[in-house]
């Protein structure tokens, strides 16, 4: 995928994460970043368990990527909660 179809998946990833989670989002650009990172972590995943993973920009690579994403929310926020 290019690097903007990989910016937009992050965004509607990070976006639906972020809203599925705490209804107010973290910001664009943090979530535009933990959405990025999330696709790729859940298209590891998905490859590690032998399914396509974050492929082109369609609704399973969106939903493999908001998986990823919601993972990665979880887990910034058990960690920077406190930090707040």
């Amino acid at each position: 995928m290019s690097l903007v179809a990989w910016i937009i998946l992050g965004f509607l990833s990070g976006f639906l994460a972020s809203k599925f989670l705490n209804k107010t989002g973290e910001g664009r650009l943090l979530d535009i970043g933990l959405g990025i990172v999330g696709a790729v972590i859940g298209g590891g995943l998905a490859n590690t368990f032998a399914m396509p993973g974050v492929t082109a920009i369609d609704v399973y690579s969106l939903l493999v990527a908001v998986v990823g994403a919601v993972g990665l929310h979880v887990a910034y926020h058990a960690v920077f909660r406190g930090a707040r």
